[in-house]
Order: structure tokens, then C-alpha cells, then sequence
């Protein structure tokens, strides 16, 4: 962790929906003037595309399981921690990005699959933001979250999880539906080793619960809407939440632990900006102390 140069991670698997807490990052950080540098995640994966379906067809020709990218052997987790530990030491470090579908494609002009090149952070940033699958990762090698001030975990139920990757690769991302449902059987072993650990890690858990049937994730129609969901926000640390203004704030909300609020799914939008706001207001607040 770092005084000067905070570190703000989002954590969560392939579907998760990171991507929209990310945006409530950003406006976040817009409104309240704050200079971050924006990491993904998917930018530390190992191989392009096309190199990881390779590695799956001769693992799974040989009878093993095809690696994942939940998984370290098709990560560089250790460039991660390297970036953390940079950037918390003296707000420097380097990123690219991954290239998923065509409109990002067209943008960059590279082929979807494949990374754009290694290139400096900005100089003169307020803190790193991380989105993506290995915020909050440890292995035998790696020890990611240790670096990070703010580590948010994103979790929905597993079948809405599932429900929100298959809509996502299908529609946007150009993969079949088998192809989807053979790759979540795939992740399914370092689901449970690299991924679901972490969120015994993070400072605050957001998680979707869809109050419609999700019985069969694999023939879901359509992705159920957060006015059809609960959000059960857990706190690692309660001490110095003010529940009772939460509460105010967000109508029909309710506590259901010491550590934990639940939220109607619509105000999922406000009750991270009330939660995180005052977070990222006492890290920069510490920032400028050490500046």
C-alpha cells in the first residue's frame, strides 16, 4: 500500500459486470477532479487469442485441461505486482491494452485478439485504477493485493454471472453460445482456486442477486435487470460506515448483518457513489498530506 500513490482495484471474473463499476469509477474521479491512471486487467494476459486457443487444443489433445485465463499460466501476474509496486513507490509503471471486438479493433487498428504495445503510464497522476480479473490475486509467486489501498470485489450469483457472459460473448464478442458454455467449464477449476479467494480479500463486495428465475443460465432469454435484482453490499471493515445515512439515503434498503446493507438493484448506481466517494476523498485527502 501506498501514502503517496494510492492503488484503487476492481476485481471480478469474466462477466462480472467490473466494467460498469469502473464507469462509476470514472465519473467519480471526473467530478471530484481526480488524475487516474486507468489499468486493464486483460492487458496482463500471456498469449493472444489465437496463441491461447492453441495452448487449449494441444493441452486437450494430450487429455489435459486446456489452461484459462482465471488461471496464472496465462497471466503475467508477475508484471502486475511489478506495476503496483512501481507505480506505489513512485507512480510509474507501464500498460497496454486488449484488443476484444471490432469496434476497438477499427480503433486502434489491430486485429481483435491481440494487445496494443507497451507504453509509459502519464506522468503526474493521483492514483492507479485497476479493472479487471487479478486485483486481489495471490499465488505461491505473486502477492497482488498487498499493494492495493482499495480493493473492491464484484460478484453477482454465479448463474447471473453466467447469464451476463453469455450475452456479453455472444452478442458483442462474436463467440457461439457452445463456445461460451465450453469456456466456463474450462475456468471452472481456477474459478475456484484464483478467483473466488480474492473476494475474502477486498475491502467492500458488491453482489447482484437476481430475484427472477435463473434456474438454467445457459437458456436465459435475457439478462435480468438490476430493478429485478438486491445488491448485497459487504463491508470487510464496518467501523466507521454510517449505516443509518445509507439507509436514509437508499430507500428500501436494508441491513441483514452487522457488516452488510442490501440495496434494491436500481439504486446499485447511487450506492456507489455514496460508499465509494467518501473513500476516495480520504485517499486523496492522505495523498496530499505526503505530497
Amino acid at each position: 500500500m501506498s501514502m503517496k500513490h494510492p492503488i484503487i482495484a476492481v476485481t471480478g471474473s469474466s462477466g462480472a459486470g467490473t466494467t460498469t463499476v469502473k464507469h462509476t469509477f470514472q465519473a467519480i474521479f471526473h467530478r471530484e477532479n481526480v488524475n487516474a491512471a486507468i489499468v486493464e486487467g486483460d492487458s496482463f494476459h500471456r498469449y493472444t487469442r489465437d496463441e491461447m486457443k492453441q495452448q487449449i487444443e494441444e493441452a486437450e489433445a494430450q487429455g489435459k485441461r486446456g489452461i484459462s485465463h482465471f488461471g496464472p499460466e496465462s497471466n503475467r501476474l508477475d508484471l502486475l505486482e511489478q506495476l503496483f509496486r512501481s507505480y506505489g513507490d513512485s507512480a510509474t509503471g507501464r500498460r497496454r491494452c486488449y484488443i476484444h471486438d471490432e469496434a476497438q479493433s477499427v480503433q486502434r487498428g489491430l486485429p481483435m485478439g491481440t494487445f496494443t504495445e507497451w507504453e509509459d503510464l502519464p506522468v503526474g497522476t493521483d492514483c492507479l485504477f485497476y479493472e479487471g480479473l487479478h486485483g486481489a490475486v495471490v499465488t505461491d509467486e505473486v502477492d497482488v493485493a498487498r499493494h492495493v489501498d482499495l480493493l473492491i470485489g464484484v460478484v453477482p450469483t454465479i448463474n447471473l454471472e453466467w447469464i451476463q457472459k453469455l450475452h456479453r460473448d455472444t452478442r458483442v464478442r462474436g463467440y457461439s453460445r457452445e463456445a461460451v458454455q465450453d469456456t466456463v467449464l474450462r475456468r471452472m477449476h481456477d474459478y475456484v482456486h484464483f478467483i473466488v479467494p480474492q473476494f475474502s480479500r477486498t475491502h467492500i463486495n458488491f453482489q447482484r442477486v437476481p430475484v427472477v428465475d435463473t434456474s438454467n443460465p445457459f437458456s436465459a432469454r435475457d439478462v435480468p435487470t438490476l430493478e429485478e435484482s438486491k445488491v448485497v453490499i459487504r463491508f470487510k471493515d464496518p467501523r466507521g460506515v454510517d449505516f443509518p445515512y445509507l439507509l436514509r439515503m437508499l430507500h428500501d434498503s436494508f441491513m441483514s448483518r452487522a457488516n452488510t446493507i442490501v440495496v434494491p438493484g436500481g439504486r446499485l448506481d447511487l450506492a456507489m457513489q455514496l460508499i465509494l466517494t467518501p473513500l476516495i476523498w480520504k485517499l486523496m485527502e492522505r495523498r496530499r498530506q505526503w505530497v
